[in-house]
């Protein structure tokens, strides 16, 4: 009888699947509601009365838990990062060149379809799905975990497996075309807004508060990347662990394939470049990884993106419509952005009326006259842009279009920095775009982070002469009557916001250094710049070649930064904030060493060691009293070379007469 029953339970989990597929990703109904149903509820009293029978994967698992009415935000335990991407082979095959350079010539990339949808991290531990979280701003983002557990092709409990304890596995979440077609129609019969594209069907239907309503609208998921403690001793490559997580129960593209070189990689770009249109869901590109995990440890990280993987991008869509006008937009750095207003076309599933037009010398380049037929198309699929004029469609007599000599905001006179494409309006105390750019961007999620302030609550302020310059937001507890007489500002949401201001003043120099709102210093730069000169004084004090040889910084934006901390504004500005309580320099962590054997001496780790992680061994080093640094130079003591080490930087230690030593050798300096 109980081999009865589980097979009768295995039976309908496998038939009530196949009839979800075939209706929610082929839009192919091959059996009638009533009989789906009548199954549905056989097996819903089988598994109430035999739990230990059920299947991870049965469609009565799908249907989610209660309504979300916030999200939590979670923090990403390992960065969501972007990729580098390029429509050129040429700048491919440069790729290539740069990691056969530092890695060597034996390298093998993994080939990946880019779907077009929504980036997804899924936690599990001890084969249990107890997190998924979406990429937000690839730092932190929105914990969806009743909306993913809607998804089918995702599990909930994994089979017994040799996975580790806990892991995270990155993916994509996306939508079916023939789904899209059907539930857009649905809604258009409802009168409802229909979506554009199945992107953003998916998007918004995980972002839904009630995970039943996600479980009406059938999503299916890719998973294809792996993040685990001591990854690296459970597989020594990209393609090892693809392999070993589809074996745990995960679905996995099957059109991934390993390449040996760059004109395999090359081959099949070509090939899905047509065969994409045969899939039942859209991709964008195709996805190049370096497979060997060591060599991806080699090749490192950007501040945005790594180092070891490119997006090869799909030559984008392309339209033709008419240009209505021109107009232009004043930034908080005070860059002034011309933007093509367009007569409303249809361009890659979204109506596009604004393209960019970038600067001065676009506009000259395209030689645009008023009332041009022009070509349109997104910029990594994301960014309208006007590329082109159908200067057989230009009527005669028109105009040129003449970038302005003045600020359309305030009349200033604009300027051009030697070098620069962009001009700026340097009127930056007296025009109201740049006042509210900066004062939105201080209180941001990446810098202040002040809850209960936004975008709109900066332009109301700033027109009722409340905040003119950023120090001025931590004076509003001064005015609080005022703040009470406004309309949709109630008592409970004043507090919040003061409360949002106080916890503001926690924030790390490096936050606050962000903030200012520097031309060219975004977060990683005032990063470097905190860390390097410790507090704002020394950095003040610094003259811009001792900023531009910090690592990464360079003169351009060295002689941004001396400018911007030589102002005299800007210092009574940075006094008032000082007042106020905000941190102007690092809080130094008070290290309790193990030793001091390494005292004075600097590090560079590279490759990799049969008993340590590179970052035990940095640690291991800085305990004793070493020093880590990040690149080659003749400041650098000493080498720490394990196995698979780039070539490159092999070359460079060499010549600069560098000690290279190993792990071992490590062991025996710090060893009494």
């Amino acid at each position: 009888m109980s081999m009865d029953v589980q097979q009768r339970i295995a039976q309908l989990t496998q038939e009530l699947n196949s009839y979800n597929y075939q209706y929610y990703v082929l839009a192919n109904s091959v059996i009638s509601d009533y009989d789906f149903d009548q199954k549905l509820k056989e097996l819903e009293a089988l598994e109430r009365e035999h739990p230990h029978y059920v299947d991870p994967n049965s469609p009565t698992q799908k249907v989610g838990g209660d309504i979300t009415q916030k999200f939590n935000t979670i923090r990403h335990r390992w960065p969501m990062m972007s990729l580098g991407n390029t429509y050129s082979e040429l700048e491919l095959r440069e790729f290539d060149e740069r990691v056969r350079k530092a890695v060597g010539d034996q390298v093998q990339y993994v080939c990946e379809l880019k779907f077009d949808g929504l980036s997804i991290s899924l936690t599990y531990d001890n084969g249990k799905l107890v997190q998924a979280v979406t990429r937000g701003d690839g730092t932190q983002g929105d914990e969806v975990t009743n909306n993913v557990k809607t998804i089918r092709s995702v599990p909930h409990h994994l089979k017994k497996g040799d996975y580790p304890d806990v892991f995270e596995i990155r993916g994509e979440i996306f939508m079916h075309r023939a789904a899209f077609e059907r539930l857009n129609k649905q809604r258009e019969d409802l009168g409802l807004q229909t979506y554009a594209n199945p992107r953003n069907f998916a998007s918004g239907t995980i972002k839904l508060q009630d995970p039943k309503e996600v479980a009406k609208r059938p999503l299916d998921c890719f998973l294809y990347f792996l993040y685990a403690d001591n990854r690296n001793k459970l597989f020594n490559s990209h393609w090892e662990s693809i392999e070993a997580v589809k074996s745990w129960g995960f679905q996995i593209c099957e059109h991934t394939k390993l390449c040996n070189n760059i004109e395999e990689i090359i081959a099949f770009i070509n090939h899905w470049d047509e065969a994409r249109h045969t899939l039942s869901y859209d991709i964008d590109g195709i996805v190049i990884k370096v497979n060997d995990y060591a060599q991806q440890e080699e090749l490192g990280f950007t501040a945005k993106s790594p180092r070891w993987a490119i997006s090869y991008k799909y030559k984008a869509e392309r339209v033709e419509t008419m240009l209505k006008s021109v107009t232009y937009q004043v930034g908080r750095t005070g860059a002034v952005t011309p933007v093509a207003n367009l007569q409303p076309v249809l361009l890659a599933g979204t109506t596009v009326k604004r393209a960019s037009l970038h600067n001065a010398n676009e506009i000259a380049r395209l030689d645009l006259h008023e009332g041009d037929t022009v070509y349109v198309e997104k910029g990594g699929e994301i960014i309208p842009k006007v590329i082109g004029v159908n200067n057989e469609k230009r009527a005669t007599g028109t105009a040129p279009v003449v970038y302005p000599s003045v600020c359309p905001e305030c009349g200033e006179a604009l300027v051009r920095q030697e070098g620069e494409a962009v001009h700026y309006c340097p009127n930056e105390e007296g025009c109201r775009p740049q006042i509210v750019g900066k004062l939105q961007h201080f209180i941001g999620r990446k810098m202040m982070d002040i809850q209960g302030m936004g975008d709109e609550t900066m332009e109301t302020f700033f027109k009722l002469n409340l905040l003119r310059k950023i120090a001025d937001i931590y004076s509003l507890k001064d005015h609080q009557d005022e703040l009470k007489g406004l309309a949709r500002f109630g008592e409970k949401s004043i507090d919040n916001m003061l409360a949002g201001i106080e916890q503001s003043k926690e924030k790390p120099f490096e936050k606050v250094l962000f903030a200012l709102g520097i031309r060219h210093v975004g977060e990683t730069i005032a990063k470097k710049l905190a860390l390097h000169f410790k507090n704002i004084d020394n950095i003040i004090a610094a003259s811009a070649e001792e900023m531009a040889a910090v690592q990464d910084i360079g003169a351009r934006i060295a002689e941004s930064v001396f400018t911007y901390l030589h102002d005299p504004q800007h210092l009574i500005e940075i006094g008032r904030l000082k007042e106020a309580g905000l941190n102007f320099a690092i809080v130094e962590k008070e290290t309790v060493l193990a030793g001091t054997s390494l005292s004075g001496k600097t590090f560079l780790i590279s490759g990799v060691f049969a008993d340590f992680s590179r970052e035990e061994l940095a640690a291991l080093i800085e305990s004793h009293g070493g020093k880590m640094l990040s690149g080659i130079s003749a400041k650098l003591n000493y080498l720490v070379a394990g196995e698979k080490m780039g070539p490159s930087k092999l070359a460079k230690a060499e010549k600069l007469n560098v000690p290279i030593i190993s792990d071992q050798d490590i062991l025996n300096m710090i060893t009494p």
